[in-house]
């Protein structure tokens, strides 16, 4: 009920009992609970809609955002980017410090510092979520961050012990899977998937409104058998086409110059020969992604995000034929939305696995 009014909402009692099949009765024992602690309220009847009904008045059940607040944290290799949002994840606060050390009771310490600030300022904080790059199968021990080098951290535990606050730990991708699935794109949506392009790659599956939790797609995807190699010795992996640090390699070694990714891009724009002709591989080896995620998912949409989408805007209509000639003639026509992600947007995540921990009742989700 509490989700269904958080995401949706509000909601009359009449829509959530068939949303949910719960009889009257159920429905008024499930939801005095939930008003006395203050996480869902009745509000008063939209005028619109008291206009046109008959009968005795209703009240829809809805959340106060303001009534809790929520810090969310992003760790990169060298920043940590921070967020406070509201309940229904709405971005209230933005922080960032740099990274001097990956020493995990350091960085917990930086945590702890960066929590100071927006604790004087809302001090109804009521959780932290924390996304990293790798993995952390229990929502607490980072077992494995390799732009951390870290294996087997405690880290909710440490921050935990610092703050006095609950911390939930995930993978970055995962946490933005979530934010997006119950406040972003795949909001109501049966099958649905996130693609990140960056630093990295990451891949997130939502089907039945739930995100697949488990490891399988990587970034060792072929798109391309004859594009460059990879460190793992991969030609043409999804890895080494489309990642912001294999496209930079890649005009460093054919020009000798160190670019920066937007420069590289601008330069495409322009029509460059070089940077134009690395930008077209990758936007076809992102377009055959795309379609092979397509063909095999069948989802509703695709949302790319994270730094590199910018390359979309440079070469979408490559993108887009490369998707056509992936797909068969008359499968459906493929529901791809591009959103530029900043790490801001990553920690906000973050921040939503900490409201799924009040709402469910337990960090495992």
């Amino acid at each position: 009920m509490a989700i269904e009014v958080l995401v949706h909402g509000p909601l009359s009692r009449s829509e959530i009992a068939r949303r949910l099949n719960l009889s009257a009765g159920s429905l008024t024992r499930l939801t005095k609970p939930l008003i006395e602690s203050g996480l869902l309220i009745e509000s008063a009847e939209d005028t619109m809609l008291a206009e046109v009904r008959l009968g005795r008045p209703s009240q829809p059940l809805d959340v106060v955002p303001e009534s809790r607040y929520f810090l969310g944290f992003k760790i990169t290799g060298d920043r940590v980017y921070g967020v406070v949002t509201t309940l229904r994840s709405d971005v209230v606060a933005r922080y960032e410090r740099p990274l001097t050390t990956h020493d995990p009771a350091e960085v917990a310490d930086l945590l702890h510092e960066m929590t100071v600030e927006p604790a004087r300022a809302f001090p109804r904080l009521a959780g932290i979520g924390i996304g990293v790059g790798g993995s952390v199968p229990d929502r607490s021990t980072v077992v494995d961050a390799p732009f951390l080098d870290w294996a087997d951290v405690p880290l909710a535990g440490l921050v935990e012990k610092r703050t006095g606050l609950p911390v939930v730990v995930e993978n970055d991708v995962a946490a933005l899977v979530e934010a997006e699935t119950w406040f972003g794109a795949g909001r109501g949506l049966e099958r649905f998937v996130v693609l990140t392009i960056g630093a990295g790659l990451g891949y997130g599956l939502v089907v039945g409104g739930r995100r697949v939790d488990g490891k399988g797609f990587g970034g060792r995807w072929i798109v391309n058998p004859y594009g460059p190699l990879t460190p793992y010795g991969d030609r043409g992996s999804a890895l080494s086409m489309l990642t912001i640090p294999s496209i930079r390699y890649q005009l460093q070694a054919a020009t000798g110059r160190e670019m920066t990714y937007e420069e590289i891009l601008a330069l495409a724009a322009e029509g460059e020969p070089m940077a134009a002709r690395v930008v077209d591989e990758a936007a076809r080896a992102l377009g055959t992604l795309v379609a092979q995620i397509a063909n095999f998912v069948m989802p509703q949409k695709i949302l790319l995000a994270g730094e590199g989408v910018g390359l979309v805007d440079v070469a979408g209509p490559t993108v887009e034929d490369a998707i056509l000639a992936n797909r068969h003639p008359q499968a459906d026509p493929v529901n791809l939305e591009t959103r530029v992600s900043d790490f801001h947007d990553w920690a906000r995540g973050a921040a939503v696995l900490a409201i799924q921990v009040l709402v469910l009742g337990a960090a495992e989700g």
